[in-house]
């Protein structure tokens, strides 16, 4: 299911939306993604809530959950 209704997805345009910088540097496989996937909508900064779709918020919250878990902790020795 498509995180945004179909009626208001076809409003958007190459105009009013633009590829995550975020998943774009972090996942090696970005440029495999649906198109729509891959975007964000333009007037929002690069987070999974600004994903057009459903599968780009996972997407993006999956690569931003692995950012956190792969940090060394602040009290390793």
């Amino acid at each position: 299911m498509e995180h945004i209704d179909a009626v208001v997805m076809k409003r958007f345009e190459a105009r009013s939306s633009r590829p995550c910088e975020f998943c774009r540097e972090l996942d090696p496989h970005f440029v495999q993604r649906r198109p729509l996937d891959q975007m964000v909508a333009t007037s929002r900064r690069a987070t999974a809530s600004a994903h057009l779709t459903e599968d780009g918020y996972v997407r993006h919250r999956i690569l931003e959950l692995r950012r956190i878990t792969s940090r060394v902790p602040l009290n390793a020795a």
